[in-house]
Formats: C-alpha cells, structure tokens, sequence
C-alpha cells in the first residue's frame, strides 16, 4: 500500500555505461524538460513517480550492473515507491525479449534509437526545436560532443555494431550548432566522442572530414579545448594529426585503443592491423605531434590467447611507452564472430593478466608523471573536495586519466577555470602543485 504521494511528472534518469550513453540521457532530459516534466539524473526522491533507466550491455560486468540496477527499481515499485519503470538503452536494444520474460514489473523496454517512441509514451512529444540544445549533467565547464552513432567495423570481440547500428555522422552543421549553445552556457572544453571518430563524414560526405569538423568547432568563441576520444587504428588518416598540429584548441590528445599487440591476436580480432603497423603508426604519431600524450585500451584473455602472445603485448607496451592505458579483460558476447570460439582462458588467468600489465603500466606512469616535476602547466579546474582543487592538463580527459591536485589551503582556483600550475611532486596517477602567477610581459 503506498504510503507517500508520487508525482506522475516527476522523472529519474539513472545512466550506466559510457559517456555516449550519457549523451543519450542527456538528450531524454531535455526533451522531457521541454514538456514541463521535472527531471533528476541519478537520483530519486520520495516523490519521484517515474524511473528510466538507461543501460549498458558492452561486457558482462556493465551487463550485470544494468539488471541489478533494474532488479533494484522494480523492487521500489513493487512497494509502492514509484508509479513507472522504462529500460532503455545497449541492453534493452540487445535483449529486450528476454527481459520483458524476466522482469515484468518495468512497464516498457526501448532500444536505443527509440526516444521518440518512449516519450510518446511518456505521453511527450519530440521537440525538433530542442535537437541542438542539451541539459548537460556534467560539470558546466565541458561537455560530451557525440558526432556519430554506430559502428561499421566488424571487430570479432565487440557487440556494439549489434545495439547500436552502422555508422551514422551527424552534419558539422549541426554539431557546431550543438558547440556553439554549449559555449553560450560556459563550456569550455568539448570531448568529442564516438565508437570510431575516424569514420567521420564517410557517410555523409563521402570522406573522412574529422579535419573539417575540427576546424569548424576551433573557430567557436569560448572553446578553449577540443579533445579526441575513440579513433580506430587501422588506415589512420594522418590529416588528422595535421588538423591537431594546425588548431591552437586541438588538444594533444588522442584515445587510439590498441586491443592488442600479438600479430595471432590482432587477425583473429579482425583488428585489420599488424603489430609492425601499429608500431610504426605511434611513432609517426609522435613525430608529427611531439609531446602528444596517446591513451589507450587493450584487451587480455582473447580466445587463444598464449602466453607468448600475452609478453608479447607486455614487451610492446614496455616499447612504447604510453601515457595513458586501460586495460580490460575480454568477454564472451553472444552473436560476435568470436563467439564461435571457445573461451579458454579461465577467468583467474585473464585477471592475472590484466594485473601484470596494469603493474607494468603503473611504473611507466610514475616515471613519466616524475619528469613533469619543475614544469607548469596549463590547468582546467574540474572540482573542490576535502580541501583539495582537482584539475586536469590538456593531456589528460575527465573522469578516466590524472588528475593535478591542489592544495586549497594555500590556493585559490575557480571551478571551471583555467589556472598555471607548477608541478612539485608526483605519484603513479596523480600529479601535484601550486598556482603560479605566470608574468604577463
């Protein structure tokens, strides 16, 4: 029996996965705000009489991150404690029939190109005027800037082409429209993201144009940094790194995930590359942008993955030395070409795995992170907590790479602004120091 009163138009939105996900929920936002509803994002008050929640189906863990989170809110409303509960989302899109047998307590699944039909549903209607404007959840001072959906690449390990669909670009046109109200509000750094930025513009405009886009958004007053997320390896187009070199706004910054660097692993993978071109593709990347700091991801505990082929990538990263790297350990997706393998390294081998590359990763940070003591930086000011300034340099982007730390004590800083720091110390993740009034003659 309810106990409290719940307002039919009060609306959470719980997002889980990545920050093209976040964009999603941030689009639903605004359009529901557009039609007067009152809209939460990862909270739920008492009165909240509605839940969406947008999931993510990339591996298993994010996969058993969204059903516990949906177990969770058709618990609440069993009790009483809201009215509706919508799944969106990667995994609705994948496994909406399943769940619909499963959890009959959320009244409606939707895929992940399906806002239209579920504010319909919400008995909202889609506000064309709104496409452009964004109610962002980040902090004010920078913003996700998604410039494609979907994927045609047809890597063996990965499910996303299957929830989200081929490639599509957005015009620049519209992104620099998107950029532009952005600016208006504060932001002052674009994360430009994507499942492959490389792609851009082949499908719209029969050719690669991140170089195009690029330069259109570097023109926009109040933009100070635009950075690179998500560009795939193979027939990288260089005019990309020309752009960078060109572009004063251009962040030194590229996220190129690898997956790996063992010549078996990478064909079984479809990853289209070699480990001889991928080795020549970060040099020439570092000898076209010096001082660039390049983020990366691999992939361990890929069926049939020896040991051989394991040191291998270790040996590579020890080579290459990268300034910023992930590391994931791989997950058997039903309907992906890899798939058809069996999964035969057990799970304590792909973790041990992780862990020793991870180990290695961690001294080559903490050596890097040590040359940058005496040096000042250019620092964009994210946050205030426990009596510390956090920030970030142009080589690093938000919520997945170092941080600079800043004493408050004996510092001021402007959340959202930018300040000179003199780097004093470092650790493997972190660095620290103080603003420095840099002399303006």
């Amino acid at each position: 029996m309810k106990t409290k009163t719940l307002k039919a138009n009060k609306v959470s939105v719980i997002t889980l996965g990545c920050s093209k996900n976040l964009v999603d929920s941030e689009d639903l936002i605004t359009q529901l705000k557009g039609n007067e509803y009152e809209v939460a994002h990862d909270t739920v008050a008492k009165d909240t009489g509605i839940v969406i929640i947008n999931t993510c189906g990339f591996i298993d863990l994010a996969k058993e991150e969204s059903i516990n989170t949906i177990l969770k809110y058709a618990q609440v409303k069993s009790k009483g404690g809201i009215e509706k509960l919508y799944v969106t989302g990667c995994l609705s899109q994948r496994y909406k029939d399943n769940l619909e047998e499963e959890i009959p307590e959320v009244d409606a699944f939707f895929g992940t190109l399906e806002l239209p039909r579920l504010l319909k549903t919400l008995e909202a209607d889609y506000k064309y005027e709104l496409v452009g404007e964004r109610v962002l959840t980040t902090p004010s001072h920078f913003a996700y800037l998604k410039i494609s959906e979907g994927c045609n690449r047809t890597c063996s390990f990965c499910a996303i082409p299957l929830m989200r669909g081929g490639h599509v670009s957005k015009t620049i046109e519209d992104l620099v429209k998107e950029a532009t109200n952005f600016a208006k509000y504060g932001v002052k750094e674009l994360i430009l993201i994507a499942q492959e930025l490389t792609y851009y513009g082949l499908d719209i405009y029969k050719k690669r144009a991140l170089p195009e886009l690029l330069r259109a958004l570097n023109s926009i007053d109040g933009i100070e940094w635009i950075r690179l997320q998500y560009a795939y390896p193979s027939k990288f187009p260089m005019e990309i790194m020309d752009a960078m070199l060109e572009l004063p706004k251009v962040c030194n910054y590229l996220d190129i995930p690898l997956q790996h660097a063992a010549d078996p692993i990478l064909l079984a993978m479809k990853r289209q590359i070699t480990l001889a071109q991928t080795r020549q593709l970060i040099h020439d990347i570092r000898a076209k942008v010096p001082g660039i700091a390049i983020r990366t991801t691999f992939l361990v505990g890929f069926p049939g993955e020896t040991e051989e082929d394991f040191e291998v990538l270790c040996d590579f990263v020890k080579e290459m030395r990268f300034e910023r790297l992930g590391v994931f350990q791989y997950s058997h997706e039903e309907d992906t070409s890899a798939f058809l393998s069996e999964d035969n390294i057990p799970d304590e081998i792909k973790a041990e795995r992780a862990q020793r590359l991870m180990e290695i990763q961690q001294e080559i940070s903490l050596e890097l992170n040590h040359a940058k003591i005496g040096k000042i930086y250019k620092v964009l000011i994210d946050k205030k907590e426990s009596g510390f300034y956090y920030g970030r340099t142009e080589f690093d982007s938000a919520e997945v790479d170092n941080e600079v730390i800043i004493d408050a004590s004996s510092n001021y800083c402007s959340i959202g602004g930018f300040v000179d720091v003199l780097i004093e110390d470092a650790t493997e993740y972190d660095l620290i120091g103080n603003v420095i009034e840099l002399n303006p003659n």
